[in-house]
């Protein structure tokens, strides 16, 4: 018996494209099965090492939602590299002008950290409404469960 390793070009070829709707749905419940589905732990030919995952399209996150008081208290930070340039908005603030990061900086958090995170969050589409540009790609709507 051998291993089955996938290949990097075997990932490629067999890489679907998702569709994600997260209205009124946890931020974190939602971030891990993306993530999951980003690596491509939903396949069978899942290999740790190769970004074997498939594309992610999320849509609706301006409606995503906060459990408990983290709506106010939890906090997002921007540090620009000067002295006195951290700015800090809680999650209130963010989903109002831009509520893509929080889904985004929620699923990057689960993701493996070096070049293989960064190639894998590239998959990640995130759009605040119903309307996003990949309708050629006929993405296969998926079901998160809470």
């Amino acid at each position: 018996m051998s291993t089955y390793f996938q290949s990097a070009e075997d990932a490629q070829a067999s890489a679907k494209w998702l569709l994600v709707d997260v209205a009124d749905k946890p931020v974190g419940r939602v971030a891990s099965q993306i993530a999951a589905m980003l690596r491509g732990k939903n396949s069978p030919k899942f290999t740790k090492h190769v970004n074997g995952g498939d594309f992610v399209v999320v849509v609706n996150a301006s409606k995503i939602k906060f459990t408990g008081n983290k709506r106010q208290q939890k906090m997002y930070y921007n540090y620009s590299g000067y002295i006195g340039g951290l700015r800090e908005q809680n999650a209130d603030e963010v989903l109002n002008t831009n509520p893509e990061r929080v889904i985004i900086s929620a699923v990057k958090g689960m993701l493996p950290r070096g070049a293989l995170g960064h190639n894998i969050i590239k998959k990640l589409k995130v759009y605040p409404g119903l309307e996003h540009p990949h309708a050629s790609q006929k993405p296969e709507v998926v079901e998160v469960s809470l």
